[in-house]
């Protein structure tokens, strides 16, 4: 749903964001692996969101923007290097294999933003009523965030599990048990609600997972996000 340059149209409502970006496969027809999605120009009558009870708002892709000052810029993303010998950027989204994860950071018991544009390489926005949307001119790396709402997007040629480290490694921040990114200190990790006792670098990436990083004391407990009705 996303276009190249010279210029480049994204979707304004969350229904048509969805539409094209949001669902996810583990698998596809041999014609879908072999291409990737653009889009035609789009129009959006959605009205400006509302705040929920719990007093978030939801992005152009449904789930809440995270709070808090931005973990690292998403201008430090390699600049189309191959990552790890296995991930690539493309000129296109690639998405034979499509599936989202969601990852929140509290930074002694403060939320920690996610940045949007993560792998994407010479980034563009529309300014949306739920947020800023991004897309890239330049390319698209298979680990790629669109908006600041936590979301990672694989968004892969073939089906395989990627990890936690490997974005890091694409973003180029460091990522260990006791960094991530710019926030210093002691990680405590959960995978869907679980403690992960293993290095968070080995943390899979696999549809619908939901991870949680605290980083020094207090440690905050689970907080999940609802994919329901996001269409990703």
């Amino acid at each position: 749903m996303r276009t190249r340059a010279p210029i480049v149209t994204l979707a304004v409502g969350a229904a048509l964001l969805i539409a094209g970006c949001g669902s996810s496969s583990s698998s596809s027809s041999s014609t879908d692996a072999a291409s990737a999605t653009t889009s035609s120009s789009m129009t959006s009558t959605a009205a400006a969101p509302t705040t929920a009870a719990n007093g978030t708002t939801p992005g152009p892709e449904t789930i809440p923007l995270e709070k808090g000052p931005e973990l690292a810029p998403a201008s430090t993303t390699s600049p189309g290097h191959k990552i790890d010998g296995v991930i690539e950027c493309a000129p296109l989204e690639q998405l034979a294999y499509h599936i989202h994860i969601h990852l929140q950071v509290y930074d002694n018991g403060h939320s920690r933003s996610l940045p949007a544009a993560i792998g994407l390489l010479d980034p563009v926005y529309e300014n949306t009523p739920y947020g800023r949307f991004y897309g890239a001119q330049k390319c698209y790396y298979w680990l790629h965030t669109h908006a600041s709402d936590g979301i990672i997007h694989v968004e892969s040629p073939t089906k395989r599990i990627y990890t936690l480290g490997m974005f890091f490694d694409e973003w180029r921040q460091p990522l260990s048990s006791d960094q991530v990114a710019s926030v210093h200190g002691k990680v405590t990790a959960f995978l869907n609600g679980k403690r992960w006792t293993a290095s968070p670098r080995d943390l899979p990436l696999e549809a619908h997972f939901q991870i949680q990083l605290d980083v020094g004391k207090p440690i905050v407990p689970f907080k999940p996000i609802s994919f329901a009705g996001s269409g990703l």
